[in-house]
């Protein structure tokens, strides 16, 4: 009997050992992720969070496609605070099919955070068309307030004041959007609503404070200063400087003016905080007093011819017109421009 021997073409003798080379491979890797996630979770329920995170990405080396070890992944960068890795992670499992409610908000929450603004949106509007629930206009608002468009940060911020009405932030940005736009008097409802939802928030009732100067509430203005003082607030410079102008506003001139002689202890040499001490001894008709302040000034800097030119007009209201006079004139021949003051006080007699 003749046997015939079938010929295989040479390339065809390899593909059956190729293959089971590969699978045998991809097996392999399949294990040792599987082992490590393992490892993993032993180490998690151990309460060794970095010892865990560490096996959890040798998993992820053998094979990136494991859905359950990706997860947990995610869940260990976040423990450890990996926020940027974790937000890669949970980008990975969305990928790979894992569209829950849940990994979009997860994303939503790190896009935000990390200010990847245009990820949140999308992560955003994402979470809402698979959870028609989800309250997402507080993300949206105060992403829209951060890039300064303020008409879409107000649509969102409203309808978020309606998802929760008790969210102070949610108040605090509203007004501090009309405040960025130079509109005050729509700002203050909502600070002060603010800050009736949390009265902690020293800084958003400074601002208030000052708002309410801004606004022309001198009253206001000065409570709310001095309650944010009061709060907390760090009292340096720049706010003992408001706080005394606001008392000075609001007809508190001994105490205004006390704080403004205490910050002149600290900055002697400050040419604008002596000019502002002199201008409100002058508006209060203590000439003296205006005039040592101008000296001062005149201390500093010999070529300063508007401190020159209100110690003259000081001299004029004390009675003295004829040096009055003298150092006004000087004033203006060092600077002309001054001379507008004197054809101002010819014309209304002081």
């Amino acid at each position: 009997m003749i046997t015939i021997k079938k010929q295989f073409p040479m390339y065809r003798r390899f593909i059956l050992p190729f293959l089971l080379f590969v699978s045998c491979a991809a097996s392999a890797q399949a294990d040792s992720s599987n082992y490590f996630l393992q490892k993993g979770l032993d180490e998690k329920q151990k309460g060794r969070r970095m010892e865990s995170l560490k096996n959890f990405e040798k998993s992820f080396k053998y094979d990136s496609s494991n859905k359950a070890m990706l997860g947990e992944l995610a869940s260990a960068y976040m423990d450890l605070r990996k926020y940027y890795q974790a937000k890669e992670t949970y980008k990975k499992l969305v990928n790979l099919g894992e569209t829950s409610p849940t990994n979009y908000k997860q994303l939503l929450q790190l896009c935000f955070s990390l200010r990847s603004y245009d990820e949140a949106i999308l992560y955003a509007n994402d979470l809402k068309k698979t959870a028609p629930t989800e309250k997402v206009n507080y993300y949206l608002g105060k992403i829209n307030y951060e890039r300064e468009n303020y008409g879409d940060a107000l649509k969102y911020l409203n309808a978020a004041a309606k998802d929760d009405p008790q969210n102070a932030e949610v108040s605090y940005m509203l007004g501090r959007s009309y405040a960025d736009m130079q509109n005050y008097k729509q700002a203050i409802p909502y600070y002060q609503k603010a800050i009736e939802q949390d009265g902690s928030k020293y800084g958003w009732i400074y601002e208030l404070g000052l708002i309410s100067y801004a606004n022309n509430n001198n009253a206001d203005a000065l409570k709310y200063i001095q309650l944010a003082g009061e709060k907390g607030y760090p009292k340096d410079n720049g706010y003992l400087q408001n706080l005394a102008i606001a008392n000075l506003d609001a007809g508190k001139f001994d105490d205004g003016m006390s704080i403004l002689n205490e910050l002149l202890k600290r900055r002697p040499a400050d040419l604008t905080l002596l000019d502002m001490t002199a201008q409100a001894y002058y508006d209060h008709g203590k000439y003296d007093d205006a005039m040592n302040n101008w000296d001062a000034i005149l201390g500093y800097d010999k070529s300063n011819a508007q401190a020159l030119y209100m110690i003259g007009m000081c001299y004029l209201k004390k009675g003295d017109k004829g040096k009055g006079t003298q150092l006004c004139d000087k004033a203006i021949q060092m600077d002309p421009s001054l001379a507008a003051y004197k054809q101002k006080r010819e014309m209304t007699g002081f």
